[in-house]
């Protein structure tokens, strides 16, 4: 089977005037166009391709990579708005459709989006919807409370950034958690903290309990030492002062120098803290 918005590995079965047509065990074919075509190959050579529709519908095989693959979520471009819905840049040269009702808000020309690729089963075509939440179940969770996992942010909240959490489930980091700048579909690393009675996930940036004084020792250490030895914190620096300089918290901050200290690494004195 010649599965849509994948890659596939397939085989050259024949080369003909509008390029090369590649198979499947199953005995399904699909065009790859002659401006794809590889420098060299023979017939019967495995080829790993991206599987979509054209602007006919029709199938087609590219070796150009897209920015998003069937059910993922990514930050893609608005470009085209029209009378059928918004149209964005995914690497390819057929753009991707938002249609109206898969829109949370009007998209409008030039924003950016986090959008959800999936195959529509009435259409058989590649669209995308930023109704993210249709997509996301927090019901069957194979996530654990202090579990690493990818995070792609979404939106700000009062509350703090919506996260998506492994492509699956809604999670939420804390606004007063957050110690680095992040924006609207960045993809990072998250620790699972919390998983409440409602399967609501709440997540942090950091390694949590005794897991963050390591790095957080390490991290002050680095910038002490790319400093020439000196800096001017200590445990009297405001929050704001820390967080601008090493994006942690005081108290993260507090418990860093302590374990240094501890080390024999650092003095702290009033002027903030030295190399030994």
């Amino acid at each position: 089977m010649i599965s849509l918005g994948e890659y596939n590995t397939l085989e050259i079965l024949r080369d003909t005037s509008v390029g090369l047509f590649l198979g499947d065990s199953e005995g399904n074919e699909i065009l790859l166009p002659n401006k794809y075509v590889p420098e060299q190959y023979q017939i019967g050579d495995p080829l790993e391709v991206f599987c979509y529709l054209d602007h006919a519908e029709r199938p087609v095989a590219t070796t150009l990579e897209p920015y998003i693959h069937v059910n993922e979520f990514q930050l893609l471009q608005v470009v085209e708005v029209n009378e059928f819905g918004a149209f964005l840049d995914w690497g390819l040269e057929k753009h991707l459709l938002v249609p109206f009702r898969e829109q949370r808000n009007k998209m409008v020309e030039g924003q950016w989006y986090v959008v959800f690729c999936y195959l529509d089963q009435q259409s058989n075509r590649l669209v995308a919807s930023n109704k993210l939440d249709k997509f996301l179940n927090n019901d069957m969770l194979t996530v654990a409370e202090g579990d690493v996992v990818e995070l792609v942010v979404t939106r700000l909240t009062d509350l703090g950034w919506e996260v998506i959490i492994n492509h699956k489930y809604k999670g939420l980091v804390y606004g007063n958690e957050v110690f680095k700048k992040i924006s609207v579909g960045d993809t990072t690393k998250g620790v699972i903290k919390r998983i409440r009675g409602d399967h609501k996930i709440d997540v942090s940036l950091q390694p949590l309990g005794l897991k963050i004084l390591e790095p957080a020792a390490n991290k002050i250490y680095e910038t002490l030492l790319s400093h020439g030895g000196y800096l001017g914190l200590h445990d009297k620096s405001s929050p704001e002062e820390i967080k601008e300089e090493l994006q942690m918290s005081k108290k993260t901050f507090k418990k860093g120098i302590g374990t240094l200290y501890k080390a024999r690494k650092i003095d702290i004195k009033e002027d903030g803290i030295h190399a030994i």
